[in-house]
């Protein structure tokens, strides 16, 4: 047979096209295996304390157990699936509990309360072990403007706490710090802060990071905003003998000019870019954004059509390129409006509705933004923690039995596949199916035992890498 096409000129025609298909994947490798918080919790730094986070989950906990004492009322308070076959009378909740209690997990799935009773459980295991993932020590909205010299120290005092965090080993696994903005107003006291902090946590520290410690810049615009911080971590670096690429950063998604710059682009690559290796995360300020698209206060809220949109925009820019995504805060905060030991039946019971109601909310708003591929967001305040895991571990759970199938049928049949070079055919996707689970097992809604159903082992599990799995079972065949 004759073809028309020749090995040189079809070799020279590849060659030109796999420089541009590494130049693609470099600027879009995918979906980070790495772990992603799920959630922020935002701290004013006059407030912050070393066991702020201990603290927090105690809070968090008490919570929980005071407005939802079982998972029947937990399941009935946010309809959870399953929540109209549940028991209403004590006796019988208490009943099925203990038969729950006593199943093995196997079992436990063939129940129509199996959702509602591992969600409520896993909950209270978290609070009880890691309630709260990353911290922000806040220097911005949640600190306010306030004189140098009160800044100034609780800059200090600030790192100080942290330091002994990090001794007494009472940090969350994620932390960082949110400085002023650099805009023209504020770009001093942003670099000021950003000094007296690392400077004084270095020192106390003899030069050690905390593990997963990032600086938070907000309000960006411009990508120069950003160099400017690569140059001054560089400094920093330099100055403190840490290794170079040490320091990180995260932006914030709070305006509308990130979304669309003054020529009618979208100037978020630009903005990674700037970041030089650095920016690994865009979070979303849902209040500042808002404003800035011109709702008035009554209306900002996560749910608001001007979120979605700017989401979906910042999802389009980012997406494959490994930043991480964060949505932002629900304002209704699940606290009861009346204090004290002596109250009425009246009195708990409006605070009882008024718990229950915020609950909802932060619950619906979790949920929206989990559906819509925003596996993060941001807590003000410990009360909300107990209906962040809720709706996690729920939208975890609920689909369980789906993408186990999903990635078991994909592993199978990718492992069968041709290797071209070092690139598996779809290997994205599938690094895509196996991070729901890592995302799954790093928030606690499924164990690694769990995970097993979908034909890995553990050691593939833990590699966390879809491609090095499919390499390593193509060696042994």
């Amino acid at each position: 047979m004759n073809f028309t096409i020749s090995d040189q000129d079809k070799t020279f025609l590849l060659k030109q096209l796999q420089s541009a298909n590494a130049k693609f994947q470099k600027t879009y490798p995918g979906d980070k295996p790495a772990r992603q918080a799920v959630h922020t919790v935002y701290g004013g730094a006059n407030l912050f304390k070393s066991d702020t986070a201990v603290k927090m989950g105690e809070i968090a906990l008490q919570n929980l157990k005071t407005y939802a004492p079982n998972f029947v009322s937990l399941a009935n308070t946010l309809q959870l699936d399953g929540y109209t076959h549940l028991p209403h009378l004590e006796k019988d909740i208490i009943h099925l509990t203990k038969k729950l209690d006593a199943m093995s997990e196997t079992e436990r799935k063939m129940e129509a309360a199996w959702l509602s009773y591992s969600v409520y459980n896993k909950i209270i295991k978290k609070l009880e072990t890691e309630a709260i993932e990353d911290f922000r020590i806040d220097f911005e909205d949640g600190f306010g403007n306030r004189p140098d010299a009160e800044e100034d120290a609780t800059a200090v005092n600030a790192a100080n706490e942290l330091a002994i965090g990090m001794s007494n080993k009472t940090l969350p696994p994620f932390i960082g710090i949110r400085i002023k903005p650099f805009t023209e107003d504020m770009k001093f006291r942003g670099v000021r802060t950003l000094d007296i902090f690392v400077t004084t946590l270095l020192l106390q520290t003899n030069g050690i990071l905390p593990d997963n410690f990032i600086v938070m810049l907000p309000k960006v615009t411009i990508p120069e905003q950003v160099t400017t911080l690569v140059r001054l971590f560089e400094i920093i670096e330099k100055q403190h003998g840490l290794p170079a690429g040490s320091l990180k950063m995260e932006t914030m998604v709070e305006a509308t000019q990130i979304i669309m710059d003054e020529e009618g682009r979208n100037p978020l690559m630009r903005i990674v870019r700037a970041g030089e290796g650095r920016l690994i995360a865009a979070h979303f300020g849902t209040y500042d954004y808002t404003a800035s698209c011109g709702i008035t206060a009554k209306y900002q809220t996560m749910a608001h059509p001007v979120c979605d949109f700017a989401h979906h925009v910042t999802r389009v820019a980012l997406g494959g390129t490994g930043i991480f995504l964060s949505d932002g805060a629900t304002n209704v905060m699940p606290i009861g409006p009346h204090r004290g030991d002596q109250l009425s039946f009246e009195q708990l019971n409006e605070n009882r509705e008024a718990v229950h109601n915020a609950w909802r909310i932060g619950f619906k708003h979790t949920m929206h933004s989990l559906v819509n591929g925003l596996y993060q967001g941001w807590d003000l305040n410990p009360a909300q923690v107990p209906m962040r895991y809720a709706a996690t571990y729920n939208f975890f759970l609920s689909s369980y039995h789906d993408a186990a199938f999903r990635l078991k049928t994909f592993v199978d049949r990718a492992a069968i596949s041709t290797l071209t070079g070092n690139i598996f055919d779809d290997a994205a996707t599938g690094q895509g199916l196996l991070n729901y689970f890592l995302k799954a097992m790093n928030c606690g809604a499924i164990s690694e035992t769990e995970a097993l159903v979908t034909g890995l082992t553990i050691d593939e599990i833990r590699s966390r890498s879809f491609y090095r799995i499919l390499e390593g079972r193509r060696r042994k065949t």
